[in-house]
């Protein structure tokens, strides 16, 4: 379901030439099965497959002994129920929302207000509004307990505003880092020495679809910019009315 449409579909055609394939290989096998096959090559019984099991069959080679009209019956079947499947699974993916989210390609660090703040900028690309979205983000460390064991912990960095009514145009999380903050005294060598990455979660009610949308967006270690703040993407238009410089989306500005 999470898979690209191009991905989706070169799967499925592989699905459908390795059946074919199969029981093409069955009728072949068998003591002449099918009538009216020109040569007897593995071929023709290919070609007779895809018409069997695509329930398109033209008349003219048609099975004739009951070996060949068992293999045909569980082609059928096969056929049938690969294509009702096949049938759901399209119309659940035209009739599933999805956020289509643009995340910066580099969260930032930099004083925000005067304080050391952690950034994340994320757009909507979509023209619709996602109502009500809320934003969560965790920081990953890897670590070894006092067994011996390795380990990966998980801390929920609380942010300055998680919440957002109507995302419409572009966002930016902030979490301050203080004396309480996990990310507190260590800097990008540190991150390193413990793996660590960073997780963006985003979910809202899509107004459109009636439904609610998630998204994700994960980082390493070696993502994070320190001393960076994103470059200026609003821009009014002459009518009034704000627009976003994607050209200029993921850029970073030190300072």
């Amino acid at each position: 379901m999470t898979a690209s449409w191009p991905a989706f579909i070169g799967g499925a055609a592989l699905v459908f030439v390795v059946f074919n394939a199969v029981f093409a290989l069955f009728y072949w096998l068998g003591d002449h099965p099918i009538a009216n096959v020109p040569n007897g090559q593995y071929i023709d019984y290919l070609y007779f497959s895809i018409e069997t099991l695509s329930t398109a069959g033209y008349g003219d080679m048609h099975p004739q002994t009951h070996y060949g009209h068992f293999i045909a019956t569980i082609e059928l079947f096969t056929g049938i129920f690969s294509m009702s499947l096949m049938t759901g699974l399209i119309f659940a993916r035209f009739s599933r929302p999805s956020a289509r989210l643009l995340f910066a390609d580099s969260p930032v660090i930099s004083n925000h207000e005067g304080r050391l703040t952690l950034m994340i900028r994320l757009a909507n690309e979509r023209h619709n509004i996602i109502a009500n979205a809320t934003a969560r983000l965790w920081l990953f460390k890897s670590g070894v307990s006092k067994e011996g064991m390795a380990y990966r912990r998980f801390y929920e960095l609380p942010l300055v505003r998680s919440e957002s009514p109507a995302l419409a145009l572009s966002w930016t999380v902030f979490h301050v880092i203080d004396q309480d903050s996990p990310l507190h005294g260590l800097g990008a060598s540190d991150l390193e020495a413990v793996n660590a990455g960073l997780g963006l979660i985003v979910s809202g009610y899509d107004d459109v679809a009636a439904q609610t949308v998630h998204a994700r967006k994960s980082y390493e270690h070696s993502d994070i910019r320190f001393g960076h703040r994103y470059a200026e993407i609003l821009r009014a238009t002459d009518d009034g009315r704000l627009r976003i410089d994607y050209s200029r989306f993921h850029e970073t500005i030190e300072g």
